[in-house]
């Protein structure tokens, strides 16, 4: 049971662009997110379980951040394993090996847990723009954004420098996003994060 449930991981991993940073918790968090969708796209519980192991190896600390004159949502949460395998049980109802990986996922220890990512919760009503002004990364070290939403949802997320200038974006059509890049120096950058979907939304904005 065990292979076969790293053999799916593996090859998830195998379809995923190869990375020019090793994979850091924000990018395990995005990685698991995408997974996950493609596994309820596909109704693959083993592409979903494969998301909910990379999901219970993080560790995510609230943090007070918040945006200039946002919403704050504290009664919401990133997605978390927990949710994910509960999403794959009916997909793997009547194969007993599909449901023994689940209970032991639930059931192992995971060991080297990341610390990390530090997340703020948001809530966007649609077409409005979440901004956060002074968010400092450290010059020469791999920075990191990510933004998630639960369900359908349509969020951008773009990063200029002190100087106006921009640094990163990601604007595709989808419910989460993500920008990394290495500073030249230490200084504070502008985070937005903008909600292109019908609907109001609440959402994790995860930082390394």
């Amino acid at each position: 049971m065990r292979l076969r449930l790293s053999l799916g991981l593996g090859l998830a991993l195998l379809a995923t662009p190869a990375l020019a940073e090793p994979l850091s918790p924000v990018k395990t968090a995005e990685l698991s997110a995408r997974l996950f969708e493609t596994g309820v796209e596909m109704r693959d519980p083993l592409l979903i379980l494969s998301a909910a192991k990379l999901r219970k190896t993080l560790n995510p600390a609230e943090t007070d951040r918040r945006a200039e004159g946002g919403e704050s949502a504290q009664d919401q949460a990133p997605l978390n394993w927990q949710d994910m395998l509960a999403a794959a049980e009916p997909l793997a109802a009547g194969d007993d090996t599909l449901i023994g990986l689940i209970e032991d996922i639930r059931a192992e220890n995971t060991k080297g847990v990341a610390t990390g990512p530090v997340y703020n919760i948001g809530k966007l009503g649609n077409g409005r723009t979440d901004t956060y002004p002074k968010v400092e990364f450290i010059g020469g070290e791999y920075a990191e954004i990510y933004v998630e939403a639960k369900g359908a949802a349509d969020l951008n997320l773009t990063v200029t420098d002190a100087q106006g200038r921009l640094v990163c974006s990601d604007t595709d059509r989808s419910h989460i996003a993500y920008c990394g890049w290495r500073p030249d120096r230490t200084e504070p950058f502008l985070i937005r994060v903008e909600n292109r979907g019908p609907n109001g939304v609440s959402y994790a904005l995860m930082t390394n």
